[in-house]
């Protein structure tokens, strides 16, 4: 029979088991979601970094050029497992007598612990569909979506136009370096013309509802023909003779002048640039419409700002010209050089000069870059103070997504099982 004392001591240990028993219970609610807290945002930055970095890899590679490569991220998954344990070890004491009812108390152990098994899929990007899209074009609609953002205009026709009424915006840098000097002068005088009157509000890019004659029609249509025409966005109409004729109802992007810009000295000075027809209050938005020769462009100029737009891969190639190539991967012709007629190195920053600069140093890595990789040894970096670069970057990374997302590669998903506690 025990002692009341021996009977104290049993209770003790029951207070301590009841406490214990409640906080491993507690703990295992608490995990899941402290999991969530504490991994969510981690991944988060990871893939962001990570897909910036291999962004501006893949424009140093073009830069030497280098093959570009890519992985996506097409999945993450991640198991978190608690493992809990709770037991009661007695203390036995030294005093005489049975062992087995005079242990002095009884000691809880508690243990708790957790396992994160992440597993993250990395998909190529290497199929026929991502090299299509890679290599096509701009649409005008997809230019058009971009001048009614926040973006600057002179950002936009910069990065995305060849030319502009066939006025070339250093053509021969959006492909591998060549030896010829680059055409991009009067491009930039017109653009910041553009630019300056976008600042004051007296150009607004927008579309209009055009009808194209498609001529008359021989017999009534039926309520089919009707049905069929307007899923094809035409439509029958009556004409001047009471004649039934077929129209084609289409939306034109137009650039809008405001009146009192129309004598402007910018508005002068991007007519002159671009061979505009002067006073007009609207211009037609086109693609590859004019003679590239200008052998039929009227005398007094044209009524449309005709474009041709680059791929992706394009601009990612002229972005590239924006690199500070260090001086001895010059003097070992790891990249083209070009020389003006004198034979002096032409500098390719000018191009995109205001627009997009990455900077190379060597050593460690520089404390000030917003995203950094190495290549060849040298360190290669956007500054965090080099807001212009910055806004050119963000863009191209947003751009990037939504040009070359969708179908992934058909080559082999790489899986990654990593793990950590």
């Amino acid at each position: 029979m025990p002692t009341v004392t021996t009977l104290y001591k049993y209770k003790r240990p029951l207070s301590y088991l009841v406490i214990g028993i409640f906080c491993l219970s507690t703990a295992g609610c608490a995990t899941g979601p402290r999991s969530l807290e504490a991994n969510r945002l981690i991944y988060n930055e990871a893939i962001k970094s990570t897909s910036e970095a291999q962004l501006l890899l893949n424009i140093i590679r073009l830069r030497y050029n280098d093959t570009p490569s890519s992985l996506a991220v097409s999945a993450i998954a991640t198991q978190s497992e608690v493992q809990k344990s709770f037991s009661l070890t007695p203390f036995f004491g030294v005093s005489g007598g049975d062992p087995a009812q005079h242990f002095a108390a009884l000691l809880p152990q508690a243990q708790i612990s957790t396992t994160d098994r992440p597993t993250i899929t990395l998909t190529p990007l290497d199929d026929q569909e991502f090299t299509r899209k890679l290599f096509t074009p701009m649409t005008l609609d997809g230019v058009l979506y971009l001048t009614k953002t926040t973006w600057p205009i002179s950002t936009v026709f910069r990065l995305w136009l060849e030319n502009l009424n066939w006025v070339s915006n250093a053509q021969n840098g959006s492909g591998p370096t060549l030896k010829n000097l680059p055409d991009y002068t009067e491009f930039l005088r017109g653009i910041n013309a553009l630019q300056a009157l976008q600042d004051r509000g007296h150009i607004v890019f927008s579309t209009e509802e055009r009808e194209e004659p498609q001529g008359t029609v021989a017999t009534a249509p039926t309520a089919h023909d009707l049905l069929d025409a307007a899923k094809e966005g035409y439509e029958f109409r009556a004409d001047h003779n009471s004649a039934l004729a077929l129209v084609k109802k289409n939306r034109q992007p137009v650039m809008r002048v405001h009146p009192e810009a129309l004598a402007s000295a910018e508005m002068r000075e991007l007519a002159q640039v671009f061979g505009l027809r002067p006073g007009l209050s609207k211009y037609d938005l086109k693609i590859e419409n004019l003679d590239p020769f200008k052998i039929n462009h009227p005398q007094d100029g044209v009524d449309v700002l005709d474009l041709e737009t680059r791929s992706l891969l394009q601009v990612l190639y002229f972005v590239s010209k924006g690199l500070d190539v260090p001086v001895e991967h010059m003097k070992q012709g790891f990249v083209q050089a070009t020389t003006d007629k004198t034979g002096q190195p032409f500098d390719w920053r000018k191009i995109t000069s205001n627009l997009f600069h990455v900077y190379s140093a060597s050593g460690d890595k520089p404390l000030n870059a917003h995203v950094a990789v190495k290549y060849l040894d040298f360190w290669f970096y956007i500054d965090k103070a080099d807001q212009d670069s910055m806004a050119t970057f963000s863009l191209l990374m947003q751009l990037a997504r939504l040009e070359t997302n969708g179908k992934t590669g058909l080559g082999p998903a790489l899986t990654l099982p990593l793990s950590g506690r």
